[in-house]
């Protein structure tokens, strides 16, 4: 049974993940993203969800991908299973609406939960919808919005990007805005919490080899302070290099609002100091 968390790691595969999980899989041939899809979509038909797989193609081809995978054609004549023709969706130079989309899947959870399902897990190939600089922006700005939206309703997905596909800057951009990669991810995760004490979640490390794709990525955040205050839950921090906790401070110094740095890493208080930031404050958590 699907337990109600939010996840925040590098997998090793897509098994044992909850209603709320958001997984960026960068992978290397077909035969991987169907692997990890059906490693997904099974574990949400096991848990009462209704599951969507959607690709490129035709939608008999994109059936038969999942075949093998137990009382998956059951699945698909009685409705607990979906699958959707991505070329049927969107033409080869469309650029995703972030906002229609996000309220789409709002609609479909809302359907299955009506419907008597635990809510709806989806696995996309999103390869063909980021590539260009103009479809990657609209669709990374989904990839925020949907993570939101995932965080307070019974809807989780598996987003597949072709490595040999998408250019490393961009897999890095997009990976960065999920709570779950895949193992090979590297830097740092935003995202947002399950908890409502916490404005956003930050994983993973803040270093040299991130700081090219943090500042778009927190361009693409909406937060709202409360209080004054922006609160990051940190607890899956390893590291931030002065660089990283100056943008953060910056990040939050243009919202005129104080950041609140929830962490257990035990150098984040010698880096405030050092910086001398008078708008950021760390809480040390045991």
């Amino acid at each position: 049974m699907l337990g109600v968390m939010r996840r925040s790691a590098r997998l090793q595969h897509a098994r044992g993940l909850g209603t709320h999980d958001h997984v960026c899989w960068a992978y290397t041939g077909m035969a991987e993203f169907k692997t990890r899809a059906a490693e997904f979509l099974a574990d949400g038909l096991d848990a009462g969800c209704r599951v969507r797989y959607i690709r490129p193609g035709t939608v008999g081809d994109i059936a038969e991908d999942l075949r093998e995978l137990a009382g998956w054609s059951e699945a698909l004549r009685d409705g607990r299973a979906e699958v959707v023709s991505l070329t049927d969706l969107y033409g080869p130079d469309a650029v995703l609406d972030p906002s229609g989309q996000v309220q789409a899947y709002a609609e479909a959870t809302a359907r299955a939960v009506a419907d008597g399902f635990r809510g709806l897990r989806v696995a996309v190939d999103c390869t063909s919808l980021v590539s260009d600089a103009t479809r990657l922006a609209a669709f990374a700005r989904y990839e925020h919005l949907i993570d939101r939206y995932m965080a307070g309703h019974p809807f989780s997905a598996l987003c597949g990007y072709d490595r040999s596909a998408v250019e490393a800057g961009a897999l890095a951009q997009l990976a960065c805005l999920h709570p779950c990669t895949d193992a090979r991810a590297a830097g740092f995760r935003l995202y947002a919490p399950l908890s409502d004490s916490h404005t956003v979640a930050l994983a993973g490390d803040l270093d040299l080899a991130t700081r090219e794709v943090l500042a778009p990525t927190l361009e693409r955040f909406e937060v709202k302070p409360e209080d004054g205050e922006l609160i990051l839950d940190a607890t899956g921090v390893e590291f931030i290099d002065h660089v990283g906790l100056t943008r953060l401070a910056d990040w939050a110094a243009v919202r005129d609002a104080d950041l609140v740095i929830r962490t257990q890493w035990p150098g984040i208080d010698r880096v405030i100091r050092l910086l001398d930031i008078s708008n950021v404050r760390a809480e040390q958590l045991l």
